[in-house]
């Protein structure tokens, strides 16, 4: 799982990415597309076990 640090940084490489790509206009090249499209999943995957992980101060608290 990503720490929140590199979390922003894989944000900001895909929006900067796709800014430059699609500035060139070599957004239409396969290589960068599927690059673009790993990075968008790598975030996906971990927002999604962020958002399953169990946070700790709520058990601590249910007792």
């Amino acid at each position: 799982m990503l720490t929140d640090k590199q979390t922003l940084i894989l944000t900001a490489i895909i929006a900067l990415g796709f800014s430059v790509t699609g500035i060139f206009g070599i957004l239409d090249n396969y290589a960068i597309i599927i690059t673009l499209i790993i990075l968008i999943i790598i975030f996906l995957i971990n927002f999604y076990l962020t958002l399953k992980k169990p946070n700790e101060e709520e058990e601590d608290t249910s007792l």
